[in-house]
């Protein structure tokens, strides 16, 4: 049966609803569904809200719920293994192979289910803010909100693009779907399978929405190196002075807190390409952590949940005056808000900039043991960015006091479709290439390990990259550390500036036990040297003499 159209509701101010330029029916996808084609913002909070999908919150935000995930399935996602795939996958727990039979049996399964939908919501949207390299994705939705979700979170084309819009790939999203793991090869009821050949994301059976998101960060990760562009997950911005800097950095570290200064233009705060030409955001939004927000601490951030448009995922809320609790994480730490970038102050009007001055790797490092700012080799940034290393603090177990390491391979190794080597080897290469400094900065802990030392302060690590940005710390003496090689300066002005004592550089010369420090420092050392075992055979030798080497007793 041919798709019908909607009406277009009352009272939905910037939404004009016109037809799909592409139908479902050209891309063998049948159903008999009310069709909503790209509906704005608007008209899909009043389709969220008479769902019953979600509430407003005092200030006109939506605000809903995933249900019973709250983040990613990671162990529910599947490639699928064919001879596109075959040889260009990085196999393994994250990468998992789905068979061709069985993707063709999860497919013909879900197309039936999209056939016996009464309403679906569809959006043609772009995955890359640079015209040469991004692609055309359309998204298929049950829910108002996942819709308006992925609307937010992706490049919106203009009326002219749309009128002659021809999707490359397609996601379909139906939390009502239930994978059957013998029929459809995988472990639970819950699956995302990703088919390259067939151009097509298939997620069933959650409800939360970032694995849409995801999806096409690792369908960019994977079509992009092919080009020569580099896709890092990576927050980037623009000085004054026309220069920009990327943040790499997994979550807590600061990456989006500290990409979003007001001084500064934002160009992204997750996903980003790296081409000959430019940094662009592969997003037309943000997806920010909400626990614990403030004024004071994230104030632009914070703004953002006082707006129409807005959407906060599982973000505790009084039912009687409509207040939020940044603070509540009964229902989970990852509370998020998903925004239009245009929402922070001061973004990029083309989600672009000039190809990046300066790297910075953000690290939270719970053992208190890195500085936190350090000047990095192309060696080193190669090799620290393979590693991907925060810290995660102590668990609530009882017995359980030490902090523990997480290696992340390229500050994203659940997105790399492709062998870590291969984005380590474009970095290495745009990082020579451009000249291009780099960093490695710790977000982390100073004064001693988590539990005894004190969260590194906020003030002295935007003093620090606020040095790197205007160019200070070309005229700052440095000290080669002993136990990871890389340069740390010995003294920096504006630390003085912002109230910091300068030895927080000499993160030894803060705890209180200095043996404790080198026993903690071997420690951490030997983590990273065991990690890094994997891909020793995958680099040259220069990165591998650039591993961390312990002190000798």
């Amino acid at each position: 049966m041919p798709s019908r159209l909607a009406a277009l509701p009352s009272g939905s101010g910037d939404t004009i609803l016109t037809a799909l330029a592409h139908p479902l029916a050209a891309q063998n996808l049948k159903t008999g569904a009310l069709i909503h084609a790209n509906l704005g913002t608007a008209a899909l909070v009043e389709h969220a809200l008479k769902k019953g999908e979600g509430k407003l919150t005092k200030h006109g935000a939506l605000l809903v719920d995933t249900g019973r995930f709250t983040g990613r399935s990671v162990k529910d996602k599947y490639v699928v293994r064919d001879a596109e795939t075959e040889n260009s996958i990085n196999w393994g727990p994250i990468n998992q192979p789905m068979s061709e039979e069985h993707f063709a049996n999860l497919k013909a399964d879900f197309l039936k289910e999209l056939e016996g939908q009464e309403e679906l919501y569809v959006a043609d949207l772009f995955g890359g803010s640079q015209p040469e390299y991004r692609v055309n994705v359309r998204v298929i939705n049950q829910m108002a909100w996942h819709n308006l979700f992925i609307r937010t979170l992706l490049v919106r084309p203009t009326a002219e693009e749309l009128a002659d819009f021809v999707p490359e790939y397609t996601i379909i999203n139906l939390p009502s779907f239930k994978a059957n793991p013998e029929r459809h090869g995988c472990r639970s009821d819950t699956v995302i399978a990703v088919s390259f050949t067939e151009k097509l994301i298939l997620i069933g059976n959650t409800e939360y929405s970032g694995e849409m998101k995801k999806g096409v960060f690792g369908l960019l990760n994977y079509l992009l190196p092919a080009q020569g562009v580099m896709p890092m997950h990576c927050s980037a911005n623009i000085g004054k002075d026309g220069k920009s800097a990327i943040f790499f950095g997994l979550s807590g570290t600061g990456k989006t807190t500290l990409s979003a200064d007001a001084s500064r233009t934002l160009i992204g705060d997750d996903e980003h390409g790296w081409s000959d030409t430019a940094v662009f955001n592969f997003e037309g939004g943000c997806y920010a952590k909400m626990i614990n927000l403030s004024a004071e601490g994230e104030p632009e951030i914070y703004a953002t949940t006082k707006m129409f448009g807005t959407i906060l995922e599982n973000v505790a809320m009084d039912e009687d005056t409509r207040e939020l609790d940044f603070t509540d994480a009964s229902k989970t730490e990852n509370t998020r808000g998903a925004y239009p970038i245009e929402s922070i102050p001061n973004t990029s009007e083309k989600n672009l900039g000039p190809a990046p001055s300066n790297v910075i790797m953000l690290t939270a490092d719970a053992f208190g043991v890195l500085p936190p700012i350090a000047r990095l080799t192309a060696d080193q940034a190669m090799y620290y960015f393979l590693s991907g290393y925060t810290a995660k603090v102590a668990g609530t177990e009882i017995g359980v006091t030490e902090p523990e390491a997480t290696f992340s391979t390229c500050f994203g190794a659940a997105f790399m479709p492709r062998h870590p080597s291969v984005y380590g080897n474009l970095l290495k290469e745009r990082i020579a290439k451009g000249n291009v400094q780099c960093w490695l900065v710790n977000t982390g802990w100073t004064g001693g390990k988590y539990g005894t030392g004190s969260r590194m302060p906020i003030k002295a690590t935007r003093a620090l990259l606020n040095a790197v940005l205007d160019g200070d710390m070309d005229k700052v003496e440095f000290r080669k550390d002993p136990n990871f090689g890389f340069d740390v300066p010995v003294h920096v002005p504006v630390l003085a500036a912002a109230g910091i004592d300068q030895t927080i550089l000499d993160p030894r010369s803060t705890w209180a036990d200095v043996a404790d420090y080198d026993a903690t420092a071997k420690k951490l050392v030997q983590l990273f040297i065991d990690n890094f075992a994997q891909f020793e055979a995958h680099v040259d030798e220069g990165v591998r003499n650039a591993a961390p080497a312990p002190v000798a007793a």
